[in-house]
């Protein structure tokens, strides 16, 4: 049984300007440094692994959404690849209960979209904070709505680190796409340097905060949490069980303290970091986790229809 007790005080951020969040990074290598300072949050989390005997993680109070599988294909793939890959997801199976998102480059989309099974949904990998206009490179909520595009992956490690976006601005790209009619995956998580000072939890609420400011409780609604810690991406580490079972416990009962226990029992809470075939089924059997955000391993039809079908460990 996962015990937790949370004491908590957030210092809420002044209001920004609109396009405010974007700050100078240093490339590539500030994927292995901190980004932004914790603001004024501290948190206690007891717990204890369940025996390895039932090897069920168990949660004070576990999610009860239906269990959500999403591939980020990052900025993966070429025109004969990215057929391959439609073609063996197209062949798979799936028989669990799972909702199932696939995240392609921006430009396979089109691609994506005419090819693809139905039973996989689509989401884009970045949107931008507000209306379009003279922000290039950039592509509109509202462009993805038109091209029937139901989902965003927003807050992602990646762009935190190498674009620079603070939490501020994720929380406001969050809003802004809900008001346009999109679902978004909201992506949370440490660096390996937050974890081995003790300041996963406070790292996740801190990031959470600037959500929780910028939408209303209703809006939950629209949002999957996607807890992806920075130090297991692509890095072939991932969480143990017990370990990603009390983050999300962790990142629950904020939930319930932030927003409500109702939007804390909803709200979907994904693993992202190194989920693979031979992994997925051990870390769906957690009650507070929801889903998975898969990386690497979405680029392998077979594999990720795997992790997909793993949701039937998860009740």
């Amino acid at each position: 049984m996962s015990i937790v007790s949370c004491v908590a005080t957030v210092a809420v951020p002044a209001a920004a300007p609109r396009f405010a969040g974007l700050r100078r990074v240093a490339g590539p290598a500030a994927l292995n440094c901190d980004v932004e300072q914790p603001s004024a949050v501290s948190l206690q989390v007891s717990g204890r692994a369940s025996s390895k005997a039932s090897r069920r993680c168990v949660a004070t109070m576990a999610g009860t959404g239906r269990f959500v599988v999403g591939g980020n294909w990052k900025c993966n793939g070429n025109t004969a690849s990215i057929q391959k890959l439609v073609q063996d997801l197209n062949a798979g199976e799936i028989t669990a209960d799972v909702e199932v998102i696939c995240a392609p480059p921006m430009v396979y989309l089109p691609r994506v979209q005419s090819t693809l099974d139905r039973k996989y949904a689509l989401s884009a990998q970045n949107c931008w904070v507000g209306e379009g206009g003279a922000y290039t490179g950039e592509v509109a909520a509202e462009m993805l709505v038109d091209n029937n595009i139901p989902w965003v992956i927003l807050g992602h490690s990646e762009r935190r680190a190498l674009i620079g976006e603070s939490d501020e601005f994720i929380g406001q790209k969050c809003a802004y796409a809900i008001s346009k009619g999109l679902s978004v995956m909201a992506c949370i998580g440490e660096t390996l340097e937050e974890r081995e000072r003790g300041d996963t939890l406070n790292v996740c609420r801190r990031q959470l905060q600037a959500i929780v400011n910028a939408i209303s409780p209703a809006d939950w609604e629209k949002v999957v949490i996607a807890y992806e810690p920075v130090w297991a991406i692509g890095t072939g580490k991932v969480a143990t069980p017990a370990e990603a079972q009390e983050t999300h416990a962790g990142i629950r009962a904020y939930m319930a303290e932030a927003v409500s226990a109702s939007v804390a029992s909803a709200v979907r809470i994904q693993y992202g970091g190194s989920v693979n075939a031979g992994n997925c089924e051990e870390l769906a059997r957690c009650e507070d986790i929801d889903g998975f955000l898969v990386g690497g391993a979405s680029l392998d039809g077979g594999a990720f229809v795997t992790i997909c079908n793993s949701a039937r460990f998860n009740n």
